[in-house]
């Protein structure tokens, strides 16, 4: 099993997002788990975006990176999802090898009317989903040559 660790500023929609979508297209190969470095709460149209799909992320807890590596935990494989062409900055996590920049834009940027944040979001969520099934798919293909 790879275990992968998913990092944002917040750890409030992005990483949350890219989580339960690794969690449930690559159950049979990665356990995943998400971080931030300033934990805030859940953002709501994240929440509603997911529930949407089938994904109810509502109960999950927002964690600060700095607990998981208190804790000992070690990762395969770290996703940075901070919107690092808009200067935004990713925590790291020490003792990994392999790191992968996705570059995401945050939702908590996004402007507009209730409505038009949702759109964005649901782009966005969208955007994730095809990146984490694309992760699967490269992992399926190097084990099966």
């Amino acid at each position: 099993m790879i275990k992968v660790l998913f990092l944002c500023v917040h750890n409030s929609a992005r990483s949350q997002m890219a989580e339960a979508f690794l969690n449930d297209f690559g159950k049979d190969y990665f356990c995943a788990d998400s971080a931030g470095l300033e934990p805030a709460p859940l953002n709501p149209f994240v929440v509603q975006a997911m529930n949407e799909i089938g994904y109810d992320i509502s109960g999950n807890s927002v964690d600060s990176v700095f607990s998981f590596f208190r804790e000992g935990r070690h990762y395969n494989l770290i996703i940075k999802v901070c919107d690092m062409k808009s200067g935004q900055k990713c925590p790291i996590f020490p003792l990994t090898r392999e790191y992968l920049d996705w570059s995401l834009p945050d939702p908590e940027t996004f402007k507009g009317t209730e409505e038009e944040k949702l759109v964005q979001i649901r782009a966005l969520r969208d955007t994730i989903k095809e990146l984490v099934i694309d992760l699967v798919k490269v992992y399926k293909d190097a084990e099966i040559n």
